[in-house]
């Protein structure tokens, strides 16, 4: 475009540029620039035409990021091969499955006054038909969903509450169809590694299930984790197929690229592609293990030994642990005499691993950790684990000794302290917001279920937590929204470790309602400026 002629026009009061209509963008020609007296006037000319450069240069922006779309979608969709179309069949029919659950449910809210519910809204993308659909099209899209209840800082909260109950849960794969990924991956013949291999499945996930075993030659108990056949392929297709998605929205609206919205679904990506890996799960089992040794606390807790010679990218050969969750009361107190000293060592062990380990469990709900029969607390499923930065640390350590405190204003500055912000926070008021929050923490039902067995000689009474996980992510999400609202962006990895404390208050109060976890000096919390020697943190644990 050439350079528009520009002449001075001149009153009494100020110049201004005119431009013939000609050379102005065709976007811009209904700008018609002339002679104003008074501020007011000026300034609307410079503003709308700036707005009119802005429009102009975001298209030759769009234009130029074009070609490079268009790559980007040729060289994914080679990627993807013909596994994509069967992927977009599915993902046809599930949405028709669930558009039919939602047209049922309209139908049955046509005839009352009330009119349609705000849930229903929004059609399939209302978070519970949203979490339907993703728990139809399997093993990606149930990641996906946890991976957003894992992450209020980055997602609504009415979608990471309703993610909360995305269930990941699929059929068994036919055993002789685990015996080929078995014989392919060891490439040798099973009766020569294993004496046998259960084929009634311990447990079934969209990803992978679990098989119990013993190994030939070491007469060990063992389970075997293996990865589904065809998953990788699945999740290849969908996470191409999002990252597609998520390109073209930030090139329809570039504003979207301030979200990082690309970047999220790399992290996404790669996360999901680890957790496939078993190598990676096998590498966390090891370091939690050297954990372990390098800060004697052999005798306290144990994680399953890996057998490398048995193991590979979709097969994961472990020991096998026997043992009973922390909300089960009556069988831990068969176990061992103080349940309390069972809470505290765990509570010793995983603070001690936020600093002295690799990484930490970042999944410890009652699945995953166990008072095993020998007293020692077990460890179990390192897919999910956290890793965490110094300067978060040293923030989260102050967090805790301020809410141990009750020390409102302090938790506002290391929340401060973690979050990014541009905008300057009112600590006070943040503070205050904080106080109603927290001062209803003790109002949380713990529901403990106690029944009654009467055998030939006794009646035994056991007791369990039923531990409601919606009120801990709301009570979480209550922090984030009120931080948020100061403008406040925490890392993911404290919304990990927020969620770890949650569980470990609700085994707190079946295991030692007494107990203050943050102020018991049995407890330690390791702290980045003095890492505590193994003898002191053994002898807090109580053993």
């Amino acid at each position: 475009m050439a350079i528009p002629s520009i002449r001075s026009a001149t009153n009494a009061r100020f110049p201004v540029l005119l431009f013939h209509q000609s050379q102005l963008p065709a976007m811009t020609r209904s700008v018609r620039l002339r002679k104003f007296d008074g501020r007011s006037g000026r300034s609307s000319v410079f503003a709308r035409y700036s707005q009119s450069r802005d429009i102009s240069t975001r298209l030759q922006d769009s234009m130029e990021n074009f070609p490079k779309l268009v790559e980007d979608i040729i060289q994914t969709s080679i990627n993807t091969g013909p596994r994509g179309a069967l992927r977009l069949a599915q993902g046809i029919q599930a949405v028709i499955g669930v558009g039919g659950e939602w047209l049922t449910d309209v139908s049955k809210t046509a005839n009352t006054s009330s009119g349609l519910p705000s849930g229903m809204q929004l059609g399939l993308l209302s978070p519970i038909y949203l979490r339907k659909l993703f728990e139809r099209m399997g093993a990606t899209y149930i990641k996906l969903g946890q991976f957003i209840a894992s992450a209020p800082t980055l997602f609504p909260a009415e979608y990471v509450q309703e993610f909360q109950n995305c269930f990941d849960r699929a059929p068994a794969v036919p055993f002789h169809e685990i015996e080929v990924t078995l014989s392919e991956e060891l490439q040798r013949p099973l009766d020569s590694i294993y004496e046998y291999i259960d084929p009634v499945p311990i447990a079934s996930a969209s990803i992978a299930q679990v098989h119990g075993a013993r190994l030939k030659n070491l007469q060990q108990e063992v389970v075997i984790k293996v990865l589904k056949p065809g998953i990788e392929d699945i999740l290849v297709a969908d996470l191409n197929f999002v990252y597609v998605v998520a390109r073209v929205l930030e090139f329809l609206n570039p504003e979207l690229r301030r979200t990082s919205l690309v970047g999220i679904v790399r992290d996404i990506k790669d996360s999901m592609l680890e957790e496939v890996d078993f190598r990676k799960e096998a590498a966390n089992i090891e370091s939690f293990r050297r954990y372990l040794e390098k800060m004697g606390l052999e005798k306290q807790a144990k994680a399953p030994q890996v057998y490398q010679h048995c193991s590979t990218r979709r097969v994961l050969t472990m020991e096998r642990l026997y043992g009973v969750p922390l909300t089960d009361l009556d069988s831990i107190r068969s176990l061992v005499p103080d349940p309390e000293i069972t809470l505290v060592t765990a509570l010793n062990v995983w603070f001690g691993s936020l600093i002295a380990c690799d990484n930490f469990h970042a999944d410890v709900h009652a699945g995953n950790l166990w008072l095993l029969r020998d007293g020692r607390i077990g460890f179990l499923d390192f897919g999910i684990v956290g890793r965490i930065s110094p300067k978060t640390w040293a923030a989260m350590e102050a967090f805790l000794e301020s809410f141990a405190n009750e020390d409102y204003e302090a938790m506002a500055s290391s929340l401060i302290e973690m979050g990014a912000t541009e905008k300057d926070v009112d600590v006070k008021a943040f503070a205050r917001d904080l106080e109603k929050i927290f001062s209803s923490i003790q109002d949380l039902d713990t529901e403990i279920v106690v029944a009654t067995a009467r055998g030939p000689n006794a009646a035994a009474i056991s007791a369990n937590v039923v531990v409601d996980e919606r009120q801990m992510n709301a009570l979480f999400l209550d922090v984030v929204r009120v931080s948020e609202s100061y403008g406040l962006k925490f890392p993911r990895e404290f919304a990990l470790l927020m969620k770890q404390l949650l569980y470990f208050d609700r085994y707190t109060r079946l295991l030692a309602p007494t107990m203050n976890m943050l102020q018991d000096q049995r407890i330690t919390i390791v702290s980045n400026r003095r890492l505590r020697s193994a003898g002191e943190l053994s002898r807090s644990s109580g053993f």
